[in-house]
């Protein structure tokens, strides 16, 4: 069996679980990473690849990579992926894909160009309720959509913006971390539009509560829109929830029912009351990834390299392809040109 060749370009906490995940995936091969820190500051003796200081190095030295992942600063992931398409890699990005809709349209130009494949990462689609969620959109069983609510409530204090006393390089700034909707709710913000499609008519209003010490942009938002599809929905979000992440949902008032997925990490369904249906237990959802002293989405990162794999062998269709990942920045772009 030919296995794929991972290179991995960022060897912070999610750069090493994407190591982890290619060691661990037997049609997989991890054969080089590359960070701009020291090799010996970032704890990847285990992974025993080559470390190169530089993308460009990498590339250069290692011709057999098939596939780079992208675990760097928001500010860089679309600036290294054209490096790696244009070396005629296929390429993983971790959300987002990029920091303005430009930047994703020349990624998809050059990656037709080059017949090559951008993996967006949204692992939450991967959860069981999220799954259910879009089916009974999908099915109709809610009817016509009246009304989508998306609540995300997390904690995002000094223990994530500043290291022994000194605050973090690119957290909290606008050019490499480019913004709350883009960091910390990118993926719940990818949910909405798979299950309910894109948006319009949208209006918004921003606050900085308690970063205005550790950020460049808003810690909280309330935004309203209309759906292309029918219905209207809203978007309220806030880091400054204190000590501990609260909630992320999304309530649904359709014609035929009411339901609301929710817990903190979108990973249970709360409500379920809609005509004509019983509601059956789910499979569990995969614990949230757990970062010490804060945690974020949903550990569903072994599903999303099981379909990059499955893509490149010709099994099956990608589960989150450039153009949506695409319209994830460019939803995001669109409520942030009105702060």
């Amino acid at each position: 069996m030919e296995k794929i060749k991972f290179g991995i370009v960022g060897c912070g906490h999610i750069g090493k679980r994407h190591a982890t995940m290619v060691k661990l995936n037997p049609e997989c091969e991890l054969i080089a990473l590359t960070d701009v820190a020291e090799k010996s500051t970032l704890g990847i003796e285990d992974f025993n690849a080559p470390f190169y200081a530089s993308l460009e190095a990498m590339l250069e030295a290692e011709p057999d990579i098939d596939i780079v992942c992208i675990c760097t600063p928001n500010g860089f992931h679309s600036s290294q992926a054209r490096l790696c398409l244009d070396s005629k890699k296929h390429v993983v990005v971790e959300k987002p894909m990029g920091l303005s809709r430009n930047n994703c349209e020349e990624l998809i130009f050059k990656a037709l160009h080059v017949s090559k494949n951008i993996f967006c990462v949204m692992q939450n689609r991967y959860s069981p309720p999220s799954i259910w969620l879009k089916e009974m959109v999908d099915k109709k069983k809610l009817g016509d959509i009246y009304n989508v609510q998306v609540n995300c409530y997390w904690n995002r204090d000094d223990r994530y913006y500043f290291k022994n006393g000194k605050k973090h390089p690119w957290k909290g700034t606008n050019d490499l971390d480019g913004g709350t909707l883009f960091t910390q709710f990118s993926h719940f913000i990818d949910l909405m539009y798979w299950i309910f499609g894109d948006i319009t008519d949208i209006q918004g209003k921003f606050q900085n509560h308690s970063h205005a010490h550790s950020i460049e942009f808003e810690d909280t938002g309330i935004v309203s829109f209309k759906f292309v599809n029918g219905g209207i929905g809203s978007l309220n979000y806030s880091t400054a929830v204190w000590d501990s992440n609260l909630e992320s949902s999304i309530t649904v008032i359709g014609e035929k029912g009411t339901v609301k997925v929710g817990g903190q990490y979108m990973n249970e369904v709360e409500t379920c009351h809609v005509k004509d249906y019983t509601f059956e237990e789910l499979p569990p959802s995969n614990p949230a990834n757990d970062y010490g002293t804060y945690k974020g989405s949903a550990n569903n990162h072994p599903y999303v390299f099981e379909n990059v794999v499955d893509v490149i062998k010709g099994r099956k269709p990608i589960s989150t392809n450039a153009l949506e990942g695409m319209k994830v920045v460019d939803i995001i772009e669109r409520i942030y040109s009105l702060r």
